[in-house]
């Protein structure tokens, strides 16, 4: 299909009512801004709407008024709330119409898991006339794009793994098509480099990196704090004339945060502290196995997410109460009973105990009060002791206070863990 827009401007419908009430974020929306950002479109609008074709409806209208590439996300499942194909073509005029390449694409898709289409799978087959089908190659709901008063509309699954890979196989080729040749880019590439902390508050991030982008320079310095750290950006600014000297001079910025941000700096771009984790005990063959008091299991969750993580990964133990960590760890009942269960003591043994039942290279351990209750004055919400053996030097043992409800501690909890556990491998590595 061909689009030419004299603007690449462009707005993102982000659609479900679970948006709207509390139930879910819309993360999709930051990655399609980076993405489009790529190409040189900057999104200059973005909506939120529930599950009604005529408030759908009235978003598209609004829409194809002031952007030229609209993306909208959601909608497009099999249950009675997902309206979003109804409503593209009322809106553009466009029937409805079952279409065979999208058909046999959820067929086969559904085939896979055993499944046959049933009537209500039946209606994600349905795409408004005159639009281009988008495969899903992990989904059963295919997308389509069509272009409707010189707008292009394109309609993906809320689903953010499934939206993701449409974006980048489907959407993303045909707009750099697009783009390219209409000859008529509008804003060179934004490009935007992102870098992940953790072990530093916001405000000691900021401090680091203050004076790091001098004033005119069309870089724009971003931060944003969450349980598993600070996050980092350098973005380009668009409409500039020297996109190649912009990239250079945001390569020498972000080698000075790298430089200012050293130990506390742990992955860059999509990279997460699991896969960071996880390369470098392949790197050096060593196995681990991990024994979880407060965290429930998330530290070896976490590492499992990562394909071909048993090559590192033995095994995880959840000893909630004291009675499995003396059972399953062998942490001695008068240790426990002296120091407490939430204690350097006992996340010394519980990693101890770990490392040698599964005979591996090094044990880790969390133990800590998650909240919201169990605190007292001297113990309160949000201590956490990690632990970490290896058999040859002490374990080593560190003490966090961490503050937010049970789910923050948590995480923040397993993200302490995998951060100690990075740095005591970077640091034999640096011996």
């Amino acid at each position: 299909m061909s689009f030419m827009a004299p603007r690449l401007d462009a707005e993102i419908i982000a659609i479900g009512t679970e948006l709207l009430v509390g139930g879910r974020s819309d993360s999709n929306s930051l990655f399609l801004a980076e993405e489009l950002g790529k190409l040189g479109i900057a999104v200059r609008f973005k909506s939120v709407v529930g599950d009604e074709r005529q408030d759908i409806v009235t978003a598209i209208h609004t829409a194809v008024k002031r952007a030229h590439v609209i993306i909208m996300t959601g909608g497009l499942g099999p249950t009675v709330d997902d309206c979003t194909r109804e409503a593209v073509a009322h809106a553009t005029g466009h029937r409805l119409g079952r279409r065979k390449e999208a058909l046999e694409g959820m067929t086969a898709r559904l085939a896979q898991w055993g499944r046959i289409p049933n009537r209500a799978q039946l209606r994600q087959a349905m795409i408004p006339s005159g639009a281009t089908v988008l495969k899903n190659p992990i989904g059963s709901a295919p997308g389509f794009c069509l272009t409707w008063k010189k707008a292009l509309i394109v309609s993906l699954p809320g689903v953010p793994r499934e939206m993701e890979e449409m974006m980048w196989q489907e959407v993303v080729p045909l707009l750099r098509v697009a783009t390219e040749s209409s000859g008529r880019l509008s804003r060179s590439p934004i490009d935007r480099q992102v870098f992940h902390t953790f072990g530093l508050a916001e405000t000691d991030v900021d401090a680091k990196l203050t004076g790091l982008i001098p004033k005119g320079t069309p870089v724009d310095l971003g931060m944003l704090a969450s349980p598993m750290g600070v996050l980092v950006s350098l973005t380009t600014k668009g409409n500039q004339s020297a996109p190649e000297r912009n990239r250079d001079l945001l390569q020498k910025l972000a080698q000075d945060v790298r430089s200012r941000l050293s130990d506390w700096l742990f992955a860059e771009g999509r990279d997460t502290m699991e896969e960071v984790v996880g390369r470098e005990l392949t790197k050096r063959r060593l196995m681990l196995a991990v024994a979880e008091s407060c965290t429930g299991g998330l530290i070896s969750h976490r590492l499992t997410q990562v394909a071909g993580s048993s090559a590192y990964m033995d095994r995880g133990a959840v000893c909630y109460s004291n009675r499995a960590k003396t059972e399953m760890l062998g942490v001695p009942t008068e240790l426990i009973a002296r120091h407490g269960a939430v204690s350097k003591e006992v996340a010394a043994s519980m990693a101890c105990g770990i490392r040698e039942r599964a005979h591996v290279s090094v044990g880790l351990s969390v133990t800590g009060i998650a909240g919201p209750g169990g605190g007292a004055e001297t113990k309160p919400v949000g201590l956490v002791y990690i632990g970490l053996d290896d058999g040859i030097g002490r374990p080593i043992t560190r003490e966090f206070r961490f503050h937010g409800d049970r789910n923050v501690i948590k995480q923040r909890s397993s993200q302490a863990a995998l951060d100690l556990l990075r740095r005591w491998l970077l640091d034999k590595e640096a011996k």
